[in-house]
């Protein structure tokens, strides 16, 4: 374990639900959770406390992979999730606890990212660039609102 950890702070113009959402279902985080570069396979996602998920990213420059799952702690729709992360490489041990908050303000939501106990061979920067790319992608995708025809 490490004391590697990064906290990400966004104000998005969208609503908690929308948001929750982009968390919780499988092919909207596939959409968005991986850096830029990167792809995303949901293998398994089971959006309850005790359940569990399994994903990987892949590399689409070399095709490389790395995969990982983890376990819902606590859910609480529109306002609060709490995850762990694995990574199935031993080289890369520990869990990480993932928090995200997430707050109705005037503008959307407020949201607000830990990620705690990054395997030292991620540096805490190199997290941060990541999840900075995947919030942008996280915007793209729930700050539109696009009627049904």
């Amino acid at each position: 374990m490490s004391n590697n950890s990064v906290t990400l702070h966004r104000v998005l113009k969208a609503s908690p639900g929308k948001i929750y959402r982009a968390f919780t279902e499988a092919a909207a985080i596939a959409s968005w959770l991986p850096p830029y570069g990167f792809v995303c396979t949901v293998h398994q996602m089971d959006v309850r406390v005790e359940g569990t998920f399994k994903m990987s990213f892949t590399n689409f420059t070399t095709g490389n992979s790395h995969s990982f799952g983890g376990k819902y702690l606590a859910l609480k729709p529109g306002e609060f999730i709490k995850y762990t992360d694995s990574f199935d490489d031993p080289n890369m041990p520990g869990e990480m606890p993932t928090t995200v908050w997430l707050k109705q303000v005037s503008v959307g939501t407020d949201i607000k990212i830990t990620q705690e106990n990054i395997p030292l061979q991620i540096p805490a920067e190199m997290c941060y660039l990541g999840w900075q790319d995947s919030l942008e992608k996280l915007a793209k995708l729930v700050e539109p609102e696009i009627p049904d025809a």
